[in-house]
């Protein structure tokens, strides 16, 4: 492999300048506006875990983990996302706060990628945990939140999208309860949205046609408040029926919240994660055909780290989300340059920090010595000024 050029960067990063860092930046504070508001409070976890504890614990495929080796020879790994380092800190360093704890978190994640699938090695994230409840309410409430987390980075035309791993899981193991290896070939193809695949496989089966049906009925499972009805009359098992009560608890206190133009119902769906074990839920942007929001109940987790306890959660894709916001207009600071030279040194950086301080005004400062300031300041049609390509809205001078 030859040796890469100075300029060049590995495959899945990317560089944001300063425009692009700057609107990141604005979605992520807004966002966690949002949820402070809400009553969640922000904490902040290592970039690197322990590939034993958190690495294993996150769910994420062993080949996507980017690994290395301190210099005891302890596996490491680069966080994969952000459920299971925080499920750690609630075990540990919290282990003594009362439940429920909501606590929101803005962090990069690492993800390693096949170079031709034009994915993401590291992406940014901005989400909330509620750790301590159990209760349809719980979910109601940060679905909603999830709602104005998007409203509040930009994203005004949305939907939500509700499932319940419980259901489907309940329903698949009563038709295939001795068939492991089929179940899992099946979810893969939801998980994959490969509707066509699923009903071939299905039809390969050796099941009743009863059997078949039912199963294959799982696609036209997604609508409004209906389809909890539809899927009352497929719900066999004690899990199914329970996973279908739930989704209807949930969506009746989504309707207090006044969000329900903004979610639908999809049984389809099964989470990218193992460690969902109840209502999941994905955001799709109107003008993007991927998600910019996803989340679930993962009831089981924690246990792992020591300390059982019921949690759901969400996570934004902030970097996704600017793609949507791109061409809507940023409130940008007043922009003043404040030019000097030696003489008058004290009192235009005393002006400057005064903008600075009292008016909240960007200011730049450029020293401009003993000579006679070149003649390159213009003024645009828009009342604004130009000088060596940067535009101000302002320009003081201090070298007279």
């Amino acid at each position: 492999m030859s040796k890469p050029k100075v300029f060049e960067k590995p495959s899945g990063v990317k560089d944001y300048l300063p425009e692009a860092a700057s609107k990141l930046r604005a979605i992520e504070w807004n966002v966690l506006q949002c949820m402070d508001r809400w009553g969640y409070r922000q904490i902040i976890t290592p970039t690197i875990e322990y590939y034993d504890t958190v690495g294993a614990a996150s769910s994420t495929a062993n080949e996507r983990l980017f690994k290395l080796l301190d210099n005891k020879g302890t596996t490491l790994v680069l966080r994969s996302e952000m459920t299971a380092p925080i499920a750690r800190v609630v075990s540990s360093l919290l282990k003594d706060e009362a439940l429920p704890l909501r606590l929101s978190h803005h962090s990069n994640v690492f993800r390693a990628i096949e170079e031709e699938a034009g994915r993401e090695a590291e992406f940014f994230q901005t989400g909330v945990e509620l750790v301590g409840d159990g209760s349809a309410e719980a979910d109601a409430e940060v679905v909603a939140l999830a709602a104005a987390c998007l409203k509040a980075a930009g994203v005004n035309q949305f939907k939500i999208a509700l499932g319940h791993i419980g259901f489907l899981n309940g329903l698949l193991n009563f038709h295939l309860s001795d068939r492991s290896e089929d179940e899992h070939v099946l979810k893969q193809y939801l998980l994959q949205r490969d509707y066509v695949g699923y009903r071939h496989y299905l039809r390969s089966l050796p099941l009743s046609t009863e059997a078949k049906e039912e199963l294959e009925s799982i696609l036209r499972l997604r609508g409004g408040q209906g389809v909890i009805m539809e899927a009352e009359q497929l719900a066999k098992d004690d899990q199914a029926k329970a996973s279908i009560r739930h989704l209807g608890e949930v969506w009746d206190a989504l309707q207090a919240y006044d969000v329900i133009d903004q979610v639908q119902i999809d049984l389809t769906m099964i989470g990218n994660f193992s460690y969902y074990t109840g209502l999941i839920f994905e955001g799709y942007a109107a003008e993007l055909g991927f998600p910019v929001c996803s989340g679930g109940r993962y009831d089981n987790l924690l246990a792992q780290f020591g300390r059982p306890a019921p949690a759901t959660g969400f996570a934004l894709a902030t970097n996704r989300i600017m793609q949507v916001t791109a061409d809507h207009a940023e409130e940008k600071s007043y922009r003043v340059l404040v030019i000097y030279n030696a003489a008058n040194r004290t009192q235009a950086i005393q002006a400057a920090l005064n903008f600075r301080e009292k008016h909240g005004y960007a200011v730049e400062t450029q020293y401009v010595g003993e000579a006679q300031l070149p003649d390159s300041i213009s003024v645009n049609d828009n009342q604004t000024y130009l000088y060596h390509g940067n535009v101000y809205d302002d320009i003081l001078r201090f070298d007279n």
